[in-house]
């Protein structure tokens, strides 16, 4: 159930954040309402996770796949622009988590 919880508060933070963009520096009431049940959602969500997963792999995870998956929603979501440089580091984010779960003894299965 780890990583099923893990999946949530990655999505959960991912929805805060992309409320907190639409907030409007908190002036729009929906998106900042958005912005407090995502991130507590999130936390929840991570505070179970830390149950099964070690905290360092755990927020590892939560962080590299939040800034991938933001980042996409920027540019699909808010037309933001995605240079190479910026392809080049989420591609070395993705590959440390994958390089984490396949080869680490840290990582729970």
């Amino acid at each position: 159930m780890g990583y099923v919880y893990l999946a949530i508060a990655i999505v959960a933070e991912v929805i805060g954040t992309t409320a907190l963009k639409a907030s409007e520096e908190f002036t729009r009431p929906i998106p900042s309402i958005g912005v407090v049940v995502g991130y507590v959602v999130s936390f929840y969500f991570l505070s179970l996770v830390l149950k099964t997963i070690p905290i360092g792999v755990a927020y590892a995870i939560w962080s590299g796949l939040g800034i991938v998956l933001i980042t996409l929603v920027g540019f699909f979501v808010f037309n933001q622009k995605i240079d190479a440089p910026a392809m080049i580091g989420m591609s070395l984010i993705i590959c440390g988590v994958i390089i984490m779960n396949v080869f680490s003894r840290s990582v729970v299965h």
